[in-house]
């Protein structure tokens, strides 16, 4: 009886644990969703048990993949750890990324947990701001290349890798959203949602104050949670324990954003091009998009 495991079908059964399903594993592999399906069969009559308990619509691992999945996720990184090793460039040193506060906590684990995996003789340092300072540090050399938040990239050095609503938030019972005027928490004048934000209710004849003006997702969503103001953010990005105020509530539609990265106009380092492909990668595992490049409009 054989003995030696499939590098590949542990590679799609962690694949699934990781992004949650078989269709978003499959982007994030490069297969169609059939045949990851298909490993997954494989590994479990290889096995002699099942892996994934499939009474739920969720993902949900059984007894022998909880067991299993720790066991997968090191072979795995072994793998790869081995095959970087012989065949690719030996990757070491620094590279400097920008990430827009509010997005930090939806997409910044995941990405740095693959890339480290990948590269862990790189370090990865990261700058936390709004869009504008960002996009400042990356022409001034500070930083390698940025993630940002914008209506549209500003130039065509940007490629936008999902857009996503601007949605109204509230803390759990707050009646916030009816006062008048309407409190807000609400990013420094540098902030890109600011302005839209204040146009919109312009628009729908709604006054505010503001509670809160700085650009800190913590400070935001602590004045938030606690009853004071509404905040709006990326509908990706509703911070636990925030509630989405609802259309027909009293508030203006806001619009769609794009998320955005940028790299120096005369081209990144081969780390942050290795780095720029990860992210890449990764918001097409979670989303099926791919990036498109915006020609620049004026700023």
């Amino acid at each position: 009886m054989a003995r030696d495991l499939d590098i590949s079908l542990l590679r799609a059964f962690a694949a699934v644990v990781e992004t949650g399903s078989v269709t978003a594993a499959a982007r994030l592999l490069n297969r169609t969703q059939a045949a990851v399906s298909q490993q997954i069969k494989r590994l479990e009559e290889q096995l002699g048990s099942e892996l994934f308990d499939r009474s739920h619509k969720r993902v949900s691992l059984a007894p022998a993949g909880e067991r299993l999945l720790a066991h997968a996720t090191r072979l795995v990184a072994l793998n790869d750890e081995t095959w970087g090793l012989m065949t690719t460039p030996h990757y070491q040193g620094e590279v400097r990324l920008g990430v827009p506060c509010d997005i930090v906590p939806t997409y910044g684990p995941a990405i740095l947990r693959r890339f480290g995996a990948a590269w862990p003789e790189v370090r990865v340092s990261l700058s936390i701001g709004d869009s504008a300072e960002l996009l400042a540090e990356l022409e001034h050399g500070e930083i390698d290349l940025t993630l940002t938040t914008e209506l549209q990239p500003i130039s065509r050095h940007g490629e936008t890798l999902r857009r996503d609503r601007l949605v109204w938030v509230t803390g759990p019972g707050s009646d916030a959203h009816r006062r008048n005027p309407l409190p807000l928490a609400i990013g420094a004048t540098t902030c890109r949602f600011r302005p839209v934000v204040l146009e919109a209710l312009r628009r729908a004849g709604r006054d505010w104050r503001f509670v809160l003006e700085v650009t800190s997702q913590e400070a935001a969503n602590a004045t938030v949670l606690a009853g004071l103001a509404v905040n709006a953010t990326l509908s990706a990005s509703v911070a636990p324990g925030l509630e989405v105020i609802g259309h027909g509530q009293g508030l203006p539609d806001l619009e769609e954003f794009g998320i955005n990265l940028y790299l120096p106009p005369t081209g990144g380092s081969e780390l942050a091009n290795e780095l720029a492909r990860h992210i890449r990668a990764d918001f097409a595992a979670r989303y099926g998009e791919q990036p498109s490049r915006v020609e620049a409009r004026a700023a």
